[in-house]
Parts: structure tokens; C-alpha cells; sequence
């Protein structure tokens, strides 16, 4: 393990990330706690571990994010399956979850729509919470909606959580009922930001669910106007956004029909992260 530490640290992975990542990977390849791998330092790995787990090592040498070695991530106390056709879930957008936890009764039948649902985990998070409410959740990558449908009967929520490809939302069907609550994490990094962000993030996250446009906010624009007309009265919008973007968006907000902001949550950072709109 120290040759794969030293691998890594060579890479330019900083040493406490490189210690850690070099465990970590021995410990999923070993199916180990943390507590089992300390106490059995000793113990002879079997045969196909050292291959493998320099097949890992070298891996992270070229910086691909330690979910898409794992080909999971955990979210919301949950293990997602992700690939490099999803976005890794962070936990910054868990806010968006407590804010629509605390806005859907439990016993609500609330209706959900997740806009650029990715792995599926904001949509599949508050079925799995919430279990009245039935969802849509839509995506423009055909990939993505298969991870997300494997996620879904992961765990358990297939039958209320309903997938469909596109942008934004599809047309409304006459007699439809309108939403109750829409999530989004969309993509808002702007395109300028693309060469300063970490290589586990420029070269193996999809594009598609990161860059906006020259200021990140090119499908926020589209969201927002499109939420107060698919939204029930009283119905909230909840998203995400990126550095500096809370004064661009609530200007947005402000001069949208039938729209106002409601809360403007921070990330553990401090950073005004999370959107939350009702409709009047």
C-alpha cells in the first residue's frame, strides 16, 4: 500500500488525500471496515489482490474520481450506483433534499418532479423519505436515466418514480395535475471556469450536467420562467447554484410572474448553495 501512497502523492494528489485514497481502495477491494482493516494489517490479502489493486491505483495516477473507481457514491445515507454519465452526487446538494423534506409532509401524496436527475438521486432520496409522493424525474442523456432506473429498483421505489427523457419537463397532458414541489441540480458552472476545476472533475464528469455558458446560468433561466407555469399554487421550486450566482438569480426570480423567493440556504462553506421559490 505504501507504493500505491507514493503513486498517488507522485500524481499530485496531496499526501493526506493519497493516504487516504490508498486505503480506502484496499479496503473496498478487501470488502473490509475500517475497523477489520487496522486490526488485520497482518493478514495475507488473497491472491488476485495486489492485481487488482494496482489496476485501481493506477486508475487514480490518471485522477479519475474515486465513485467512478467505486462505480458508487453514497447520498443521503443511500449508496448510488454512478458512472462517468452521471454527475457524482456531493453533499451540498443533500440541502436540497432537507429543504423539500421540511416543505412535503410525510404523509403528503405530493407530486414531485427532479429536472436533470443524473444518477437519480434527489428523485429516488425523497420517494425513498417520502412514501405517498410519486415523482418524475427526466434527463437528456438516455445513459444517465439507465443509471438512474437501476437505482430506483435499487432501492425499492421503481413503481412511484417515473423516468422520462428530455429537457426540462415534457409538454403537460390535458387533465395532468400540476407540481407540487420540482428539484433541480442543474448545470451552472460557467464556461470560462472550465480549465481551473480539478482534473476529477474537468475530464471524467459529464459536461453536460456541469457547463452553462458564459456565466453559468443558461438553463437556470429556463427553469425558473418554466416552474411557474408547471407549478400548483403554494408549489415550491428548490436548486442548486454556483459561487456568486444569488444576486443573478434572485434578480431573476424577482422579475418572473407568480414567482418569489423564499430562502437562500447555505453549504457547510458558507456559500449561498441552495434556491428555494414558491409560487404565489
Amino acid at each position: 500500500m505504501a507504493a500505491g501512497r507514493e503513486k498517488l502523492r507522485q500524481a499530485g494528489i496531496s499526501d493526506a488525500e493519497a493516504a487516504l485514497d490508498a486505503r480506502l481502495l484496499a479496503q473496498w477491494l478487501l470488502g473490509w471496515d475500517a475497523a477489520r482493516f487496522f486490526a488485520s494489517a497482518d493478514e495475507e490479502p488473497r491472491a488476485t489482490f495486489q492485481a487488482n489493486y494496482d489496476a485501481f491505483i493506477e486508475r487514480r495516477v490518471h485522477r479519475e474520481p474515486m465513485a467512478y473507481i467505486y462505480a458508487g457514491q453514497e447520498f443521503y445515507g443511500r449508496m448510488f450506483e454512478v458512472t462517468p454519465a452521471v454527475l457524482i452526487p456531493r453533499p451540498e446538494t443533500e440541502i436540497i433534499v432537507e429543504a423539500a423534506l421540511s416543505l412535503v409532509p410525510s404523509e403528503a401524496g405530493a407530486r414531485v418532479a427532479d429536472i436533470g436527475t443524473g444518477s437519480g438521486c434527489l428523485a429516488i432520496t425523497i420517494a425513498c423519505e417520502r412514501p405517498r409522493a410519486r415523482l418524475l424525474a427526466t434527463d437528456v442523456s438516455h445513459d444517465a436515466l439507465e443509471i438512474a432506473l437501476r437505482n430506483a429498483r435499487r432501492h425499492e421505489v421503481d413503481a412511484r418514480v417515473s423516468l422520462a427523457a428530455g429537457d426540462l419537463l415534457p409538454p403537460p397532458v390535458v387533465g395532468e395535475p400540476a407540481f407540487d414541489l420540482i428539484v433541480s441540480n442543474p448545470p451552472y458552472v460557467p464556461e470560462g471556469d472550465r480549465p481551473s476545476l480539478a482534473p476529477e472533475v474537468r475530464d471524467y464528469e459529464p459536461a453536460g450536467a456541469l457547463f452553462a455558458g458564459p456565466d453559468g446560468l443558461d438553463v437556470i433561466r429556463r427553469l425558473i420562467p418554466m416552474s411557474s407555469k408547471r407549478l400548483a399554487p403554494g408549489g415550491h421550486l428548490i436548486f442548486e447554484i454556483g459561487i456568486d450566482q444569488g444576486a443573478a438569480v434572485t434578480q431573476l426570480i424577482s422579475t418572473t410572474p407568480d414567482l418569489r423567493m423564499v430562502g437562500l440556504r447555505n453549504d457547510l462553506q458558507g456559500i449561498p448553495r441552495t434556491v428555494v421559490v414558491q409560487r404565489t
